[in-house]
């Protein structure tokens, strides 16, 4: 088996068993290598985040002319929106080595110290998550990002002695998943932010026709479009769809990804047409059929469906309220008329009507008592 059918083969129970995590945008250590060669690698193949892209080439473009290294950058955003790549991007578009860390490997001061000093002038370093990082190791990282040195303790007790170590100018690169997370003195120090949002279905439409062309997988517009409406507005998630579709097309067609074979690839992996998966479903139907609707806790839904409150709330959640289909209240999880009709139901005229009226009453209420 080659290394590309290992990757097409994550998400994919191949003994017949139930198949999981098809559309989550988490990064799984199987994905690497394919992961890696669909990445684009420079601004002008990146599509999509075309605020981002205008105003980086700015700050890329200004430190190369002046000759130094550009400000610190702070990246946010939903995991699967390209941060890596971008991050990618910016050494490659500077000319300089990337040095890859995150914020839960920084456990210790010296583990960050360890890293600054192999720095080279103009360097990159790339901290994903870093609103993970261990306060030691960001404490440390504040006098790095300023004046370019670390102060390295040496000894304990009275007897302790600070060291200070100068470190090369370069250029942090930190992406998060949750910019609120930061401490202050952290996200004031970096010189530029930018926030990624969630991609278009036409530029999602572009990402998965170039994916293919690596790939090597023969697909028409149509399907390309079929998949990217169904990818939640997630690269990562579109591509990963894509090596799905791509298996179903090579065992039960002829390898050609058409409309029709995109769709029935679709529900074989139990994608609908709104990119909800089997525990998306199962989230809305607990919540409709089992509570009425809600008002309903979190942990209350995630035992009625088998998961952690963890898992409902940070995978399920977070696009069942984007995509309209469940309101999030002080009182709990309100499922909307939308999501009624996903199920195939009538909703009552209190859903149909009621739902955003007592959402606003419960927040007024919350204000209220603050």
């Amino acid at each position: 088996m080659s290394a590309d059918d290992r990757a097409a083969a994550d998400g994919r129970d191949l003994s017949g068993g139930e198949v999981t995590d098809t559309v989550s945008a988490e990064y799984l250590a199987s994905d690497g290598d394919i992961e890696t060669s669909l990445r684009p690698r420079s601004l002008d193949d990146f599509v999509g985040q075309p605020r981002v892209r205008e105003q980086l080439q700015l700050v890329l473009r200004g430190a190369t002319q002046r000759g130094s290294a550009p400000d610190h950058i702070l990246l946010s955003g939903p995991p699967g929106l390209g941060k890596t790549s971008m991050a990618m991007i910016i050494a490659a578009e500077l000319g300089t080595s990337l040095r890859l860390t995150s914020g839960p490997a920084l456990e210790r001061a010296g583990d960050l110290a360890a890293m600054l000093s192999n720095l080279v002038e103009g360097d990159v370093l790339f901290i994903d998550e870093i609103h993970r990082m261990a306060r030691p190791a960001e404490e440390m990282l504040y006098l790095a990002m300023e004046d370019f040195r670390v102060d390295v303790v040496v000894g304990k007790g009275p007897g302790a002695t600070s060291i200070p170590l100068e470190v090369a100018p370069f250029t942090l690169v930190g992406a998060t998943t949750r910019s609120g997370a930061l401490t202050g003195p952290l996200r004031d120090r970096f010189g530029f932010t930018a926030h990624m949002d969630f991609y278009e279905t036409d530029e999602l439409r572009r990402i998965l026709l170039r994916s293919a062309r690596i790939l090597g997988v023969r697909i028409d517009d149509d399907a390309a479009s079929e998949i990217a409406g169904r990818s939640r507005g997630t690269p990562r998630i579109a591509n990963r769809l894509l090596r799905r579709v791509r298996d179903y097309a090579e065992v039960r067609a002829d390898g050609l990804v058409t409309l029709d074979v995109a769709r029935a690839a679709l529900t074989v992996y139990d994608v609908d047409e709104l990119g909800l998966d089997r525990l998306d479903r199962s989230v809305l139907a607990a919540l409709v059929r089992s509570f009425g609707g809600g008002p309903v806790g979190v942990s209350t839904l995630a035992v009625a469906v088998g998961e952690e409150p963890a898992t409902v709330e940070e995978v399920c959640e977070p696009f069942l309220v984007r995509a309209g289909l469940v309101a999030r209240t002080p009182r709990g999880r309100m499922a909307t008329a939308a999501a009624w009709e996903q199920l195939g139901l009538e909703p009552p005229p209190e859903a149909a009507a009621g739902t955003a009226v007592r959402a606003h009453e419960d927040q007024t209420a919350l204000f209220e008592a603050d």
